[in-house]
């Protein structure tokens, strides 16, 4: 199985990479300009890496958990990926993404934490599935 993260956010889309339950290497990020041109840029990647399927972050449980599904959803809709989608929970990914980066790099808002932050949503769902 080879998966994809997507870590969805209005400004950067963070993506991480998994054909080994045990690796996950995050890849550069989108910097979102529209909807259509990152979602022609998520569908670049999907087929360059021959993706099987998506895991997406989504708040669980929170207030915005229906708003968040439901642009999800819109936005893979605009992918037009045949795959399947799974959703795993996010929270703290991007705190922890960036307790991960080192002194200044920290701050630098190029799209490396949003992958790190889809690294470890990846982590995470691969840690269920290996749990089930």
């Amino acid at each position: 199985m080879k998966y994809i993260a997507i870590d969805l956010g209005l400004k950067r889309i963070g993506l991480a990479y998994s054909a080994h339950k045990d690796l996950v290497t995050p890849l550069p990020a989108i910097i979102r300009k529209n909807r259509n041109q990152a979602s022609d840029e998520v569908k670049k990647v999907l087929k360059e890496w021959e993706v099987d399927s998506v895991v997406i972050g989504i708040p669980l449980g929170g207030s915005s958990e229906d708003e968040m599904r439901r642009r999800i959803e819109h936005f893979m809709n605009l992918v037009d990926f045949k795959g399947e989608i799974f959703y795993q929970d996010e929270a703290g990914s991007s705190l922890e993404a960036e307790n991960m980066m080192k002194g200044e790099i920290k701050y630098v808002r190029d799209g490396r934490i949003d992958s790190i932050s889809a690294m470890i949503i990846l982590q995470r769902y691969l840690l269920s599935i290996k749990k089930r």
